[in-house]
């Protein structure tokens, strides 16, 4: 079935639009026109997801909603950016002609539409019709509300068919984001990062100590590096053991990494620099360092002192632009893990695609050379800087790196030893860096099924 867009433009009999007809909500009306406005805010205006369904600040719609409907929109939102390509193409073969260019509003109420007939536990008929009554109700989508339910149904009728064989053709990625892919891995491997991106990461988790007791307590499994892996948790995480004592914290397992990079850090002065929300700052402190954490965002910042507390640490914390701060002492050893694009994380941040472009990763590979210039000058003549991010852009890592290497006598690439990652050796470069990506499957012996993190230890010598 091939639906055809209505006529351009309605008009009333003295020449004016005609307006919706307004009618009553239905039910889980309001949790749709919210996935359907937030998923405009992200792909119209690059805005990133977190801080749109943030709990506390985030867009005043959600907020308006029940926790029910906030969980409801937010798995409305995973799922249509998680196969936005896929979706875009289900709808465009049942088109006679392209949507105008300008209906964004009609575009994303099809796309929530078809991300909960295709991938979401919701009878066909409850999408439909809520998508359709939606449309009724937006003066910019009224006159196509018939179209709406016809592709809607057609893509329900034909789903079992046409839906596994999209998920193969397709690459649920923009073009610019596979050919970075492509070009830093190779096809197979970029697909596979592709693939991976489709589905839901599991839960990790760092445990102050007896990992595998936790394992057994939270209904997971213990990872060869040590973390706790549970594929799909049985309450939110404030209400599972452990939280109110402090005995573990949610990390995964591949950003638990670069920590270790630092070897034995009992009783050292270690700075962890961009520190917020502490992930890395607790295995500091739970390790025994002595650590002092900076961060320029004062509520980022709070976030961490508030993490510190429910894990009973204790870390010197600093508000300050790294740019500009200049520290009393030199440190022993410094942790520098950067803002970055993300990419790295796309499992569980699947906007990043939509919201980064090529221009943003060149800015903040930038800003990383320069942050990691001042991590240098932090540390003591002989101490160790490991330089981290999750991104997989070699822009942002591999290519950073050799080029300050380039730059600079004073300081050398230390090689990465398969001993000092037990489970994790496989993801050591032979160059001697850390280089993880989601395309890695989990086994029994080796770690898998991790975020994109890049990692290098640089000794400054002089």
């Amino acid at each position: 079935m091939v639906v055809r867009p209505a006529p351009a433009r309605q008009a009333s009999r003295h020449g004016r639009p005609a307006k919706a007809r307004q009618h009553p909500a239905k039910p889980g009306l309001d949790a749709r026109r919210t996935a359907a406005r937030l998923l405009g805010a992200v792909i119209d205006a690059r805005t990133p997801l977190d801080a749109l369904t943030d709990g506390e600040h985030g867009h005043p719609h959600f907020l308006a909603l029940d926790p029910r409907d906030r969980s409801l929109v937010r798995a409305i939102l995973a799922s249509a950016l998680r196969h936005r390509c896929v979706i875009e193409r289900l709808i465009a073969a049942r088109l006679e002609r392209p949507l105008p260019s300008n209906a964004h509003s009609l575009s994303h109420i099809l796309h929530v539409g078809a991300a909960q007939i295709l991938f979401l536990d919701i009878p066909d008929s409850a999408a439909v019709d809520l998508a359709v009554a939606q449309a009724k109700a937006d003066p910019r989508a009224a006159r196509f509300s018939g179209l709406v339910n016809g592709i809607l149904r057609n893509i329900a009728r034909g789903k079992a068919e046409a839906l596994p064989r999209a998920l193969d053709e397709v690459l649920d990625a923009p073009d610019w984001f596979v050919e970075r892919l492509r070009r830093a891995y190779g096809a197979g491997q970029s697909d596979a990062i592709l693939k991976a991106h489709r589905v839901e990461p599991p839960t990790d988790f760092t445990v102050k100590a007896d990992p595998g007791a936790w394992a057994e307590r939270l209904g997971g499994r213990m990872l060869p590096t040590g973390s706790v892996r549970v594929d799909r948790l049985s309450a939110p995480v404030f209400e599972l053991p452990g939280y109110g004592e402090g005995a573990w914290w949610v990390q995964d397992a591949a950003a638990g990494l670069p920590v270790r990079l630092l070897g034995d850090v009992r009783g050292i002065n270690v700075a962890d620099l961009c520190a917020a929300p502490g992930g890395k700052t607790a295995q500091l402190v739970a390790a025994g360092a002595r650590v002092t954490a900076v961060d320029q965002s004062a509520s980022r910042l709070r976030r961490l002192r508030s993490n510190l507390e429910r894990l009973r640490l204790e870390a010197e914390t600093i508000e300050a632009d790294i740019l500009s701060w200049q520290p009393d002492r030199p440190f022993d050893a410094v942790l520098l893990d950067a803002p970055c694009s993300s990419t790295g994380t796309v499992r569980r941040h699947p906007d990043v695609p939509w919201t980064k472009t090529p221009e943003d990763i060149t800015k903040l590979a930038d800003l990383q050379a320069r942050f990691l210039e001042r991590a240098l000058s932090f540390v003591r003549p002989g101490g160790a800087v490991v330089f981290a991010n999750c991104s997989l852009d070699p822009e942002e890592g591999e290519e950073l790196v050799t080029r300050l290497l380039a730059q600079r006598d004073d300081v050398v690439l230390e090689p990465i030893r398969p001993e000092e990652l037990p489970g994790a050796a496989h993801f050591i470069a032979p160059e001697g860096w850390l280089r993880t990506t989601p395309a890695a499957p989990e086994e029994p012996a080796r770690l898998g099924g991790v975020d994109g993190f890049y990692a290098a230890r640089l000794r400054r010598v002089r």
